[in-house]
């Protein structure tokens, strides 16, 4: 009976954390969609509070090369021309260590660059660190997903900086 208890205990205890979400993962996940609700709503000044102070290292689903480090502003978010309505699929969030979250979904909708509309699918992984108290993204890597291409060129893609 009491080989019973101990393994009832501990299949209850696996259960519970069987989903994997720490405080962190959950945390994470509730920043990424206050993330990408405010780049959707194009509201920039919100935007820029989840991304890192000390710049972000991104890579776009256009085929470019690895962009480099970048500070965001609301400003430079307002001039890049872009809009839509894209939504965030599947998130799943994974914490590597005390500061950092490791996040995948997909992100797809309808996208605008410069009053010009298309479909978009792509995969995306990011990784979160903890700042001054407070979960930022860090790195972003958008990847193609299925039917085709999803390149949709941006006037950065050809400046040297």
């Amino acid at each position: 009976m009491k080989n019973l208890m101990i393994a009832s205990l501990m299949l209850v205890t696996t259960v519970a954390f069987a989903d994997g979400h720490t405080s962190s993962e959950k945390d994470v996940l509730k920043a990424l969609s206050a993330y990408f609700d405010a780049r959707n709503d194009q509201d920039w000044s919100e935007a820029v509070k989840y991304e890192s102070n000390s710049g972000t290292y991104n890579t776009n689903s256009d085929g470019s090369f690895h962009k480099p480090l970048i500070k965001q502003t609301a400003e430079s978010w307002a001039a890049s021309n872009q809009g839509g309505s894209l939504n965030v699929y599947y998130p799943e969030a994974f914490q590597i260590s005390d500061d950092v979250v490791f996040v995948r979904f997909y992100y797809e909708g309808m996208t605008e660059v410069d009053g010009e509309t298309s479909p978009y699918r792509t995969r995306v992984t990011m990784n979160w660190v903890k700042e001054n108290g407070k979960w930022v993204s860090k790195t972003q890597h958008y990847s193609p997903a299925a039917y085709g291409g999803v390149h949709v060129s941006q006037a950065s893609d050809f400046e040297d900086e």
